[in-house]
């Protein structure tokens, strides 16, 4: 455990800017998907500039993995804010992710104007995306499984859910693999803590997590009886 005095990566200075930079770069650059989108974040932040450590990104794409939404975004934000607090995950957020939505939009339009058209180099950049995906899975997983025990944990999770695909076998993967790994990893592995200097007081952390509920258990609920495509759009 690092001495709060200490100079770590994470907490070295870094501008808005050269946060807005680093993000915009990755994010016009980065295909295929979520999952190779995290093993670039992986080369990146741990391996190149090294904001934080192999075991901190390991916990911060578990916990946006667990989180809804989409993990990579979730995980760009977060590092974002883990440098330069609310500006910064703003920063890196409009860096990556407003890029790629911008590009969706226009490119939705401009297959609106044109009609119909031949979509076989669709189906050439998705076998592109399986090499990328499994390259990302494999460079990931021989840091985040290194031994047997984890490496059978991944492995067992992985048939299940191409045995039973759905969102209830992946809250019971999940429940189980937090439940083999507090049972069995405890004796045979020593993970190192990782401390992860977060830039928000408790309570506007607590206001946060309830809006987060809130929205959560009340949106379907007002998109259910409320016939306006804005909230149906916002809620999903």
């Amino acid at each position: 455990m690092t001495s709060p005095h200490e100079s770590t990566p994470a907490t070295q200075a870094t501008s808005l800017l050269d946060i807005f930079r680093i993000f915009l770069r990755l994010g016009v650059t980065s295909f295929g998907g979520p999952v190779a989108h995290l093993a670039y974040f992986r080369t990146e932040f741990v391996e190149r500039l090294q904001w934080l450590s192999e075991h901190a990104y390991g916990d911060l794409v578990g916990l946006c993995q667990f989180l809804p939404g989409p993990a990579s975004s979730q995980v760009g934000i977060a590092l974002g804010f883990l440098k330069r607090g609310l500006p910064g995950a703003i920063a890196s957020w409009a860096g990556f992710t407003l890029p790629s939505a911008i590009a969706l939009v226009l490119f939705g339009l401009l297959l609106g104007s044109v009609g119909s058209v031949d979509a076989s180099w669709l189906h050439g950049l998705k076998v592109v995306t399986v090499a990328i995906v499994a390259q990302a899975i494999w460079a990931m997983g021989k840091s985040l499984c290194p031994d047997k025990e984890r490496a059978s944990i991944a492995v067992a999770a992985t048939l299940a859910l191409a045995w039973v695909p759905g969102a209830v076998m992946q809250i019971g993967v999940i429940v189980v693999g937090a439940v083999l790994g507090w049972l069995w990893l405890k004796p045979a592995v020593e993970l190192p803590h990782s401390p992860f200097p977060l830039r928000m007081s408790k309570l506007a952390g607590v206001a946060t997590l309830l809006l987060f509920a809130a929205l959560l258990a009340l949106l379907p609920i007002v998109a259910s009886k409320d016939s306006s495509h804005s909230v149906k759009l916002f809620d999903a």
